[in-house]
């Protein structure tokens, strides 16, 4: 993997979490203002893929969803794993990928 692919992903991924950012942040003040709110498997969905920072860290910074029991624990796991995840990729491009080509050759196995 070239550093201008790496450079790339990482930039797509923090791009994404501060998608993922305001969108928390967007729910928490339509929850002062009384409007519609985001729908709480949908703050979960974008969590889970790949926003887990950006919803943990809009957790922390706003206060936003620490009581809901599926809040509580998977925000902080996404986060963690999310960042293990990019941490590795960061460190071991060319293992990573190849890994995730092993992957998608199993998922294509299965289908």
């Amino acid at each position: 993997m070239t550093l201008d692919t790496l450079l790339i992903f990482l930039g797509l991924f923090a791009v994404w979490n501060a998608a993922v950012f305001y969108i928390y942040a967007f729910d928490k003040m339509a929850a002062r203002g009384g409007i519609r709110r985001v729908r709480e498997d949908t703050l979960l969905l974008l969590a889970i893929a790949g926003g887990g920072i950006g919803a943990f860290a809009c957790q922390r910074l706003m206060r936003h969803k620490t009581r809901k029991p599926p809040f509580t624990v998977l925000l902080p796991l996404m986060a963690a794993l999310h960042l293990v995840l990019v941490l590795l990729i960061a460190l071991f491009p060319d293992t990573a990928l190849a890994a995730a080509h092993s992957v998608a050759l199993f998922l294509r196995s299965l289908a």
